[in-house]
This record gives C-alpha cells, sequence and structure tokens, in this order.
C-alpha cells in the first residue's frame, strides 16, 4: 500500500511493527477528510507489519507477507521489533480538537449548583465559571501552569491522543493571554508525545473590568492583545477562537475579532457557535471563508447545538469542520447538536473533548463512546470523527 522513497535510500530502520491483526488506515486514497455519507467505510489492512524510519514517520505499510518479502529482498534491519502475535491492531494516533487545558483552580462547587438547577449562564452571572478560572490563572505563574498542563498531556497520550488543538482564554488580557500561549510552546518542547496547536481565545468572555463596556474590551482583544501575541512569533500558535454567543460576543463582534486574526496575522478561525442559542455562527463561519476564497480560513467551529439547517447545507458546500462535543451535551444537560442532519447532508465532522475545569475529560476513547451512546455514531463513525 505504501513504500516511501527512504525504503530505497536505507536498508536500517528504526522499528518494524508485524503481524498485527490489523492495521486501521481509515483512509488509503490520501484523502485529507471523510464526508458524513461516506463515515462508516475506513480502509483496513487484515493480518499487516508496518516499518518506521529512524525519523519517526512510517516508510511502508501493507501485510505481514508482503512486508517480509521487502525485508527479505532488501536485507533491512531494525533497531526494535514488535510482534503483535495476530493479536494487536494497530490505529492511527487520535486528534482531539477543541480543548481548554491550560488553567488552574477548582470549580467542583458548580457541579452541585447544576444539580440545583442552575444554567451555564447563571453560573457566569454569579462570577462562577470562565470568569473564576480567569481569576486563577491570573494569579498563577508560568511554572504553575505548565506544572498543571503537563500530566494532564501524560493522561491524553496514554489515551491514545497524539495532536492536540489548545486554546488559551482564561487570562482575557495580553498579559495573561500571552503567558497561556507561552506555555503551550514550552509544553509542545517539553512533551514528545503529542503535537500541539496553540488557538488564541482572548474573546473567551468579557472579563470583569471590562463588564459594562463590551465594546472596549472587543478593541483591545483586536488592537492590543492581538498585536502583541502576534509580536512574540510562537511557534505553536495558527488559530483564533472566539465565544459567539448571545450576550457575550454577538455576530459583529465575532466578525470583526476573528477577521483581524486572519487578516492581519495570518491566522486560522477555529471558534466557539451555535452553543446555547441559534446565533447563525455556521453561516458566520461560511461567510468569512467565501470573503477570503482559496485561503481555508476558516478550519471549524465546535459546538453547534443549534445549528441551523440553513448553516448545515452551507457546511456541506465547504471545506469547514462540524466540531462535535459530547460532554457539553451530557454534563450542561445540552439537545445534542442535529447530527444526523449533519452527516446525510454530507458534512465534514469531527469530535473532541472539550477538556477544560468544568469537563474534565482527558479521554477520546470515552468521548468515542459517548458519541456512540447520545448520538448513535457507528463505531467506525466515532473513530474517524
Amino acid at each position: 500500500y505504501c513504500v516511501s522513497n527512504m525504503a530505497a535510500t536505507t536498508n536500517t530502520f528504526k522499528l518494524l511493527v508485524c503481524n498485527a491483526s490489523q492495521i486501521v488506515q481509515v483512509s488509503n486514497n490520501h484523502a485529507r477528510f471523510i464526508r458524513g455519507r461516506d463515515m462508516d467505510k475506513i480502509a483496513v489492512i487484515e493480518n499487516a507489519s508496518m516499518i518506521v524510519g529512524h525519523n519517526g514517520k512510517i516508510v511502508s505499510v501493507d501485510t505481514a507477507q508482503r512486508i517480509q518479502a521487502l525485508i527479505d529482498v532488501n536485507r533491512y534491519t531494525f533497531d526494535s521489533v514488535h510482534d503483535c502475535q495476530f493479536s494487536e491492531s494497530i490505529i492511527p494516533g487520535l486528534v482531539d480538537c477543541h480543548t481548554h487545558p491550560v488553567w488552574t483552580g477548582d470549580r467542583c462547587n458548580e457541579w452541585g449548583m447544576k444539580l440545583r438547577g442552575a444554567s451555564y449562564m447563571d453560573i457566569h452571572q454569579k462570577g462562577g465559571g470562565i470568569g473564576y478560572t480567569v481569576k486563577c490563572v491570573r494569579q498563577s505563574s508560568f511554572d504553575a501552569l505548565l506544572q498543571s498542563l503537563m500530566p494532564r498531556l501524560q493522561c491524553m497520550l496514554s489515551n491514545g491522543t497524539t495532536l492536540l488543538e489548545a486554546k488559551s482564554g482564561y487570562g482575557l488580557s495580553a498579559e495573561h493571554e500571552l503567558k497561556m500561549l507561552r506555555v503551550l510552546d514550552k509544553a509542545n518542547d517539553l512533551f514528545a508525545g503529542i503535537d500541539i496547536v496553540s488557538n488564541y481565545c482572548g474573546a473567551h468572555s468579557i472579563p470583569s473590568e471590562y463588564k459594562h463596556n463590551k465594546a472596549a474590551y472587543v478593541a483591545d482583544v483586536i488592537e492590543h492583545q492581538l498585536p502583541k501575541i502576534a509580536a512574540a512569533k510562537l511557534k505553536t500558535l495558527q488559530q483564533i477562537d472566539v465565544f459567539h454567543e448571545r450576550g457575550i460576543f454577538e455576530y459583529k463582534d465575532a466578525k470583526a475579532i476573528l477577521s483581524a486574526g486572519m487578516d492581519r496575522y495570518g491566522l486560522r478561525a477555529n471558534f466557539h457557535g451555535d452553543e446555547l442559542h441559534c446565533n447563525k455562527s455556521a453561516e458566520l463561519a461560511v461567510e468569512l471563508d467565501r470573503e477570503r476564497p482559496g485561503q481555508n480560513a476558516v478550519h471549524c467551529v465546535s459546538h453547534l447545538e443549534e445549528m441551523s439547517d440553513a448553516g448545515i447545507a452551507s457546511f456541506a458546500q465547504t471545506e469547514i469542520v462540524a466540531v462535535l462535543l459530547p460532554t457539553t451535551c451530557h454534563i450542561l444537560k445540552l439537545k445534542p447538536p442535529p447530527y444526523k442532519k449533519m452527516m446525510d447532508s454530507n458534512c465534514i465532522i469531527a469530535l473532541g473533548t472539550d477538556f477544560n475545569p468544568n469537563a474534565h475529560c482527558l479521554s477520546m476513547p470515552y468521548i468515542m463512546n459517548l458519541a456512540c451512546n447520545l448520538f448513535r455514531f457507528t463505531m467506525n463513525q466515532s473513530l474517524v470523527a
């Protein structure tokens, strides 16, 4: 199925993984994604082996018989060999594309409030939720934040995550948002098992000091925070996020912030939308993307519990990904997103943990389980997502 040029230039390799009962490729035609109606069809090689080069990249993957023939003909040698004895399977590393992993503080008391009937916005308005975590993060040092992040990454890796989208959003000022993003940059250098893509989320909420002047905070994000963060030239920063929600950052402000990040600093939009209300977030994403043809400017929108039929139809005509977060529905008791319509309309669908102080989930396999139980995904569909 795949023999790279490396196999022709050397005969020594880092690793041979042989005799797997299955190697699950998901796709074997170089597709960048699999759309909704095809998500139940995945590529699998039965009784398979693979060769890994010294740079950590897969050199060849095929049936065990063909790989062995390749080894015999070319007299390949390996630093190490793992024999699965046809009792183990291999799947790709998992992508967790929506997390808030950098924070300190404890919000366990909010669970009791929710059990007594408090909504997400009730807690937010009483100074809990994001506001409480912002207070804790602002009081925490760089080292304290990094120390809290590292074991979370280890737990994610132990559950199969190898690529992580990680947001800031609990600093809500240039100083503290930059502190969070620098923590992510440092963690990416220190922790070899997971690659981190950082997402600047300064527009996660309105900080208390701007409570009565939201317009001034929007201006601070665009004219002060973004330039300072861009000047830091962070290695992992690729995306920009906004919590597009009624009473927080509505259509006009969300568009202005995302546009500034995309047009001035080359960031791609990956934002929260259509979670608690139908805010036309999906329509905003398509509008932003079409205004920048050929750039793939909008990567994805997360949550989408209240996504409109028009938003679904427009998503299906783009490469914008609908990121579904089963923990949100589970913990906040929200109705599930219109996943069946998304799938039937051939949207691109992904899953994420939404790990944050309000949702302690570090396991993509658990998210896959929730997707099967709450959304009625098949196991193949949950693996693709």
